[in-house]
């Protein structure tokens, strides 16, 4: 077999190969002989066709057969012996396939980029000094508060008011005529709260339960239902029930009842460690980022265009998901987010192909039982997914991926035990930010 492999630049190759006369003979026949073993041709006992009939026949069919057996034996195995790590798959072209006579292909693919990686170790970070406040802790108790409410039914008036829930019937009506969606009937909503369309939940207040009522509500230009947008809609509504949100008392109570806590002090408490635990972890990932970004000002390199790809296919599949591309007027087009989206993922790229060469220079490694572990943590914690998860697991790629992410984790976390950290003070808006978040 001969082989030449030509560097077109640091993340493609192309390799062209030559099969000698005697390896394709063998193929050929090879491929004849289970040929003749599966297949029945009148006129012949089974497994006795001649060869040069089964060729008259399915010539077109082994030519095919033999071509692709003959291109992924040789070029598995050269690009094996050779340690290329290909990232895309291969364009092969390939000469005339005759029996008896040589063959030669060639493939032009990408692989990962030589990386030079120096002074991983000691990387200078800041961590900004933050502290959880007592509003952050107040928030966070006013929040549980929200959560364990309970709606009860309005008893002293029939009016509805800012911030009531209803249950309503309506329709609605383009210049006399239904349109799809314009019907519900125990329609929960509540007033004030964003559910719906602002000018609808406006139309609402003042309505008397009980009483039929007609509405006009204006649509708005950028409305993301073109049937409806920058149209007049009448509705006919019926409120059929009016309720409002009460609140529990936040009391020593309150922290047994729901927060598992033996007072409202130790319920306070219990928040306080909960949300410097949450902070803490928020400023290890920032720390880590600064780290990722240090090494990628460090070490420049051009990633494989086929992974940036992959990877930007994978963001933005996740945001059409996520039902963040159906904006209106102000949203950006797909083509923008798409070249947003480009720049993270080749930074993704980037991090990932230099936390997996120190990786490979520390021997960082993750083990069968540890992938397996958490493979059993993540179908706990999937509930009724778990037989989903449990298989998808299952597959080897899938297991791999996982194997890599944990990998880049743990090489991440090796990097920050050996960061120099310092700590600075934060500036007065980011402070302020931090209040404001809770």
């Amino acid at each position: 077999m001969k082989i030449d492999i030509d560097e077109i630049s640091p993340v493609q190759r192309k390799i062209r190969i030559e099969l000698p006369a005697e390896t394709v003979a063998s193929e050929f026949s090879r491929a004849y002989e289970d040929l003749r073993r599966r297949v029945r041709v009148r006129g012949f006992r089974a497994g006795k066709a001649p060869r040069g009939v089964l060729r008259g026949i399915y010539g077109d069919e082994v030519r095919g057969q033999v071509r692709s057996q003959l291109v992924e034996e040789s070029l598995g195995e050269v690009i094996k012996e050779r340690g290329l790590q290909i990232v895309s798959r291969p364009e092969i072209e390939t000469n005339d396939l005759v029996e008896g006579s040589p063959f030669s292909f060639s493939a032009v693919f990408e692989v990962k980029p030589p990386i030079e990686v120096k002074d991983y170790l000691g990387i200078e970070v800041e961590k900004v000094k933050l502290f959880v406040t007592d509003d952050q802790v107040n928030e966070a108790l006013r929040r549980l508060q929200e959560s364990h409410a309970r709606l009860e039914p309005v008893g002293d008036r029939t009016i509805v008011h800012r911030g009531d829930f209803v249950a309503l019937d309506f329709e609605g009506s383009i210049a006399g005529k239904p349109f799809q969606g314009g019907k519900g009937e125990n329609y929960f909503l509540e007033i004030g709260g964003g559910q719906a369309l602002p000018q609808f939940e406006e139309a609402v207040i003042g309505l008397i339960q009980g009483m039929p009522a007609q509405i006009h509500v204006a649509y708005p230009e950028n409305y993301s239902n073109k049937e409806l947008a920058g149209k007049p809609v009448d509705f006919s509504v019926v409120v059929r029930e009016i309720k409002k949100k009460v609140l529990p008392e936040i009391d020593d109570d309150f922290a047994k009842d729901h927060g598992e806590c033996g007072s409202l002090a130790e319920l306070g408490t219990a928040i306080q460690v909960r949300l410097e635990n949450e902070l803490k972890q928020i400023q290890q990932e920032e720390l880590k980022e600064q780290i990722v970004g240090r090494l990628i000002q460090a070490c420049s390199f051009a990633p494989p265009p086929a992974m940036v790809e992959r990877q930007t296919r994978y963001l933005m599949e996740r945001y059409q998901n996520q039902g963040l591309g159906q904006g209106g007027s102000g949203s950006p087009s797909l083509e923008e987010t798409r070249k947003n989206l480009e720049e993270r993922a080749r930074r993704q790229v980037e991090a990932t192909l230099l936390v997996e060469k120190i990786s490979e220079l520390e021997n960082i490694e993750i083990s069968d039982k540890e992938v397996q572990e958490r493979i059993e943590n993540l179908v706990r914690a999937a509930g009724d997914r778990a037989k989903t998860v449990r298989e998808a697991y299952s597959r080897p790629e899938t297991r791999d991926d996982l194997r890599a992410q944990m990998v880049f984790d743990r090489t991440l976390n090796f990097l920050l035990e050996r960061a120099l950290i310092k700590v600075v003070d934060a500036p007065a808006t980011k402070v302020d930010e931090q209040g404001k978040k809770g």
